[in-house]
C-alpha cells in the first residue's frame, strides 16, 4: 500500500479498507446486488488509481493476480460452504478493478520509456 498519509493516498488506504470489510460483510450475509457490487467495483477502481506507488507495482500485480485467480477457483472448490463462496466472489469485485488499473498504469510507463 502506499506509504505516507498525503490526500490520495489516504483515499485509496480508506477504500482499501473499507472495500475488503464491505466484501466480508456483503458475502457472509448474501446482499451483494448489482448496487453492491458497483461500489466494490468503484473502490477497486480508487485503489487502484491512488493506492499503489510505482515501487509497489509489481508486487501488487503478482499478489492481486493470485489473489483473484485463486478467489475465483476457489468459489467451485467451496461450493459445499456457501458463505466463503459469496465472501470469495464479493473480494473478487473489489480486486479485480483494482489489477486492471495497476496492469494499464504499468504498461502506459513501460510504453513511455
Amino acid at each position: 500500500m502506499a506509504k505516507g498519509m498525503s490526500g490520495g493516498s489516504t483515499i485509496g488506504s480508506w477504500a482499501f479498507l473499507i472495500g475488503v470489510i464491505l466484501a466480508v460483510i456483503l458475502g457472509f450475509f448474501d446482499v451483494v446486488s448489482a448496487g453492491w457490487a458497483a461500489v466494490l467495483v468503484v473502490l477497486g477502481l480508487i485503489v487502484g488509481l491512488l493506492n499503489i506507488t510505482d515501487e509497489e507495482v509489481k508486487p501488487f500485480l503478482t499478489a492481486g493476480a493470485v489473489l483473484v485467480i485463486v478467489s475465483f477457483m476457489g468459489t467451485t472448490v467451496m461450493a459445499a460452504f456457501p458463505v466463503g463462496a459469496r465472501i470469495l466472489t464479493a473480494v473478487n469485485m473489489l480486486f479485480v478493478p483494482a489489477t486492471i488499473i495497476v496492469a494499464l498504469k504499468s504498461v502506459f510507463g513501460l510504453a513511455k520509456k
